[in-house]
């Protein structure tokens, strides 16, 4: 990792960082139940978690298409203050793992796996909330098969984020393209 942009590293952390927690607090608040003031405390700091990963991630994926990230950033926004928010979740969601992976900044493999499982999300999750699909409830093996690509995708991220960082010299050098 080319250490040449330190701004960059302290993204990736605050972004690995992030993923866990938002993973944490979810999870936790999911065992919870909707009448905890434990769990809304849980469903704030979610949020908070979605818009600070939708700036993190927006910062290091911006010079590899300024307009999807923005879009990806806006659909983090919406996550954070929407009822329907997995399903702006799951399109943010998609959009930084194709920035992701066009620029390389993670590994491909980890990328691709991003954008597999946010599409399989954006694909299915407006089905289950037509009731095309069974299973809509967190206690149903579907959901919970539906959703785990994303959470090998989500801690497989947040754990290269922390301890690698981001692939420095293709940000530098997609940053010096847009620059002429």
């Amino acid at each position: 990792m080319n250490t040449s942009n330190p701004s960059h590293l302290v993204y990736a952390r605050v972004a690995g960082f992030t993923f866990l927690f938002y993973i944490a607090a979810g999870m936790t608040s999911l065992s919870l139940g909707s009448e905890s003031q434990l769990a809304d405390l849980l469903y704030f700091l979610q949020n908070l978690s979605a818009l600070v990963l939708g700036v993190t991630l927006y910062l290091l994926t911006r010079e590899h298409g300024p307009a999807l990230a923005l879009l990806a950033l806006t659909c983090r926004i919406m996550e954070a203050i929407h009822s329907e928010s997995e399903i702006f979740f799951a399109v943010g969601s998609l959009l930084f793992c194709i920035l992701l992976l066009r620029g390389r900044v993670i590994p491909a493999g980890l990328a691709w796996l991003g954008v597999i499982a946010s599409a399989l999300l954006v694909v299915i999750l407006p089905l289950q909330l037509a009731g095309v699909l069974a299973g809509a409830g967190w206690a149903s093996s579907v959901t919970w098969m539906i959703w785990m690509p994303m959470l090998v995708f989500e801690l497989g991220v947040s754990l290269w984020f922390l301890f690698k960082g981001v692939n420095e010299p293709r940000i530098a050098a997609a940053a010096q393209t847009n620059q002429l």
